[in-house]
């Protein structure tokens, strides 16, 4: 019988027994109960609680040695390098013969046995209140993401205001320091203002060096960037995430709600688009024990912001290498191609997604960053003015592959330089596969794949038709227009008559 049903009865023998039969021997013939429950209804409207008898645990028996001494090791085990529950289920299933116990019996086996260890931790932590403007908490998290039909593990940066109770996330490929300053500047974009503390993870993109209590060695791109926007950064004790409870707790709502299931998009440009929106969506929630949604909220915060300042803090990372006899300069651990001379010295940017490389303050090429090490990173377009004087470098040049990985040489290309070399000969149809994909740069290499696959179905062969289908766009021809007959009526004149010259004929002419 559940507590309501008994509860119920209690009431029931209480009237009947007040108001009714009147004994206790009455109340438990009419009812059909026994008179020992009659008289505990008597005495109290509330059933008193059954004990719950202790059980011997016979299905985890054989394993309960084997627990102990697993709870007694992680003692001393890194916090984060202790067994959990089930860990300890699937060593049971592995190690222990004999003992079948489902993962829910073990994990409330686990439970038990922690408590009377004293391995549980049952802190309390004090609640606390925030001034408007005053603090935000900054973390970064882990996601997954469908990119271009892969799946990318992505790193995501969240920044959360603690009065408000608004959040920005922004996703990249790498926690790199370039994408750590970047993403706070977004944020106070977002924000409208900057935030007088911010509170952080010992992150490497911030501090250097642990020193004693609180006191932090910061990096010097940190420590710039800080007194760029005037804020001050505090730092949590190593290991007690509990210190940024509010980003804690902000990330897992979002990961809940929007990472899942798997976002899909085309590129991570998409990707952090539909974070930003989602950011947006979430300023409608009301949070427990507030009256008004955090969008709101933020609009009041705004006016106790910061003001942003006139320019923003210079993100990139400023060296200048020398370019190789390969036409590349090495940036950090990777080298890049540009059309650079070698020998030369070039200023080499360094962002969070893109390498920019520049020349008299001139950007003159921005290959994709690469977080691998000791790779080159190649575009065939920076090579094409060396292979028209060596043409037979390009079949096998790995400027060439790298454009094959990226899709950006199509089976229309191989089909048309094959033909080129069939009609003038290898290096001449090579050389003239090298002034096609030139054009790319003046008309797109979008409407450059297009015009091939044209001039492949029209018969095309030669470099001169493709350019001709390239240029169809900017051709003009003279249109004719249609006159309607009535609107000539206004240029109508009379006919000329010889009546006039016929009177000049009777006229004599004096000798």
């Amino acid at each position: 019988m559940d507590w309501r049903a008994k509860v119920e009865l209690f009431e029931q023998i209480r009237l009947e027994y007040e108001f009714g039969v009147g004994t206790i021997q009455g109340v438990s013939r009419k009812l059909g109960v026994h008179r020992r429950l009659v008289r505990e209804a008597i005495r109290s409207a509330i059933p008193a609680r059954r004990k719950k008898t202790e059980r011997p645990q016979v299905k985890m028996a054989p394993a309960a040695e084997f627990i102990d001494a697993i709870l007694e090791t992680d003692r001393k085990a890194p916090r984060k390098q202790r067994h959990t529950a089930k860990r300890i289920w699937e060593r049971i299933r592995e190690e222990v013969s004999g003992c079948r116990a489902a993962e829910r019996t073990v994990r409330q086996y686990v439970a038990r046995r922690k408590e009377a260890l004293g391995l549980a931790r049952g802190e309390i932590f004090v609640p606390q209140s925030y001034g408007w403007g005053v603090e935000a908490q900054v973390d970064w998290y882990e996601a997954y993401a469908d990119l271009d039909g892969e799946r990318v593990k992505l790193q995501v940066f969240s920044l959360r205001s603690m009065a408000s109770g608004a959040a920005y996330h922004r996703a990249y490929l790498r926690a790199a320091q370039q994408a750590f300053l970047e993403a706070h500047e977004l944020a106070f974009h977002y924000f409208g203002g900057v935030f007088r503390r911010l509170r952080y993870d010992n992150l490497s993109s911030a501090v250097k060096k642990i020193l004693r209590s609180y006191e932090r060695e910061l990096t010097a791109r940190f420590i710039a960037f800080r007194s760029h926007w005037q804020y001050q950064a505090e730092f949590c004790t190593p290991g007690e995430g509990h210190e940024k409870g509010g980003v804690e707790g902000e990330v897992g709502y979002f990961r809940r709600n929007h990472w899942v299931p798997v976002p899909v998009a085309s590129d991570l440009a998409e990707l952090n688009a539909k974070l930003l929106a989602d950011c947006h969506h979430d300023e409608g929630r009301i949070l427990s024990g507030r009256m008004e949604s955090v969008g709101r909220l933020l609009l009041a915060e705004k006016e106790h912001l910061r003001p942003l300042p006139a320019e923003d803090f210079e993100l990139a990372e400023v060296s200048f290498p020398r370019v190789d006899q390969a036409g590349c300069a090495k940036v950090r651990t990777n080298f890049y191609s540009g059309p650079l001379k070698a020998g030369s010295m070039v200023e080499a940017r360094v962002y969070s997604s893109v390498v920019e490389f520049r020349q008299d303050g001139v950007r003159v090429a921005q290959p994709q960053r690469s977080y691998e090490r000791a790779q080159q990173i190649l575009d065939l377009e920076h090579y094409l003015e060396v292979l028209e004087r060596k043409p037979g470098a390009l079949r096998g040049s790995k400027p060439l592959a790298q454009w094959r990985v990226q899709d950006r040489w199509p089976e229309s290309y191989d089909r048309l330089w094959e033909l080129m070399n069939e009609r003038q000969g290898r290096q001449d149809g090579t050389r003239s596969m090298i002034a096609l994909i030139r054009m790319g740069r003046e008309f797109g290499y979008a409407k450059l794949e297009t015009s091939v696959a044209q001039a492949m179905e029209l018969g095309g062969r030669d470099v001169a038709a493709i350019r001709h289908l390239l240029m169809t766009d900017e051709l003009q021809h003279a249109v004719v227009t249609t006159v309607e007959i009535g609107a000539l009526a206004a240029y109508e004149r009379a006919l000329p008559t010889m009546a006039e010259y016929n009177h000049l004929l009777t006229i004599e002419v004096l000798a």
